[in-house]
């Protein structure tokens, strides 16, 4: 996996409409730009953005990238009036989702992606968002994935969440490969500190890091910026300003900073980042490239904007 992967969630009209053909040139951007591992899940605009990514990387050599989708969320038919955005997706209300992490659920939802992808396999699937399904996700959906890894059907395993304690008892309880860990080790929350980096760390397992910018907050700490996709705090968005600041000081941007704040822990294999344009992954990879000074480090923790036991990487280029 490369270092900077692209999310695909807004390739699912995540709150607004992307047209097919600028979801096209942003994944042919991503590609000119040499990322190499891409991410998606049937969730996403009921599968509009595995169909978009599966026609955008179909004409690629396969073995140039890695593929990761997720299960968890079975599609099943349900046309109805309206759209998709109580869910977040500005899509046709044309499917419900039914929570499902039993064997027969997760093999069932990885046939179907590969169906909308029109590709052969997938690199790694994840159990997407087992927060309310722990006992199903441990007992039936897991055993599922190792089955589905040691057929040869998926290379990797693992689980994607949004919080890190469910996500250490999969590294510490468990084989998976990887964990995908989003919102929560940021330069405004590092809960996936204290046990889940150093657990995997210690098993060998990979993390990626999703929701750098805690959904828009570190991109643009604007009054109506989001944290965690509702309202920023006035308390969030203050640290958030302060933090910019700190960046300007020393010559570089707040969302250069957070794509960097990551990738200094050595758990941390690969920072996921959304785009729905191709400018958007233009600026994340430029970002991205930018050298963090070792000064911007130790200002945010003589401001107390970072604690002191966050590791950081000084004196090597970020």
């Amino acid at each position: 996996m490369t270092a900077l992967a692209l999310g695909g969630a807004a390739l699912g009209n995540l709150y607004s409409a992307v047209t097919d053909e600028q979801a096209y040139a942003t994944v042919d951007a991503a590609w000119d730009l040499g990322i190499r591992a891409f991410d998606t899940a049937p969730h996403y605009g009921l599968g509009l953005s595995e169909r978009r990514l599966g026609e955008a990387l179909r004409d690629r050599p396969r073995g140039a990238f890695t593929l990761s989708t997720k299960a968890g969320r079975v599609l099943e038919p349900d046309p109805r009036p309206g759209d998709d955005l109580d869910n977040g997706f500005a899509v046709p209300a044309t499917h419900r989702r039914v929570w499902d992490f039993s064997a027969d659920g997760v093999r069932r939802s990885l046939e179907a992606s590969l169906t909308r992808l029109g590709l052969d396999r997938v690199d790694t699937v994840y159990l997407h968002d087992p927060d309310d399904h722990a006992e199903q996700a441990f007992r039936e959906g897991y055993p599922a994935l190792e089955r589905l890894r040691a057929e040869g059907v998926v290379g990797r395993i693992g689980a994607g969440m949004n919080q890190a304690a469910m996500l250490t008892r999969f590294v510490q309880d468990t084989d998976v490969d990887e964990v995908l860990c989003a919102g929560r080790y940021t330069l405004l929350d590092q809960s996936a500190l204290p046990e889940l980096l150093p657990a995997a760390q210690a098993a060998g397992v990979a993390v990626v890091i999703g929701g750098v910018f805690n959904s828009g907050l570190l991109a643009d700490p604007s009054p109506t910026a989001t944290y965690d996709y509702a309202q920023a705090s006035g308390e969030l968005l203050g640290r958030a300003r302060l933090l910019g600041a700190v960046a300007a000081r020393h010559g570089i941007t707040l969302r250069a900073a957070a794509l960097a704040f990551p990738r200094t822990h050595p758990a941390v294999t690969t920072v996921l980042v959304g785009a729905r344009t191709p400018d958007e992954i233009r600026d994340a990879a430029t970002q991205a490239g930018t050298r963090v000074p070792d000064d911007f480090w130790k200002e945010v923790r003589a401001e107390g904007l970072l604690p002191d036991d966050v590791p950081v990487r000084t004196g090597e280029p970020s």
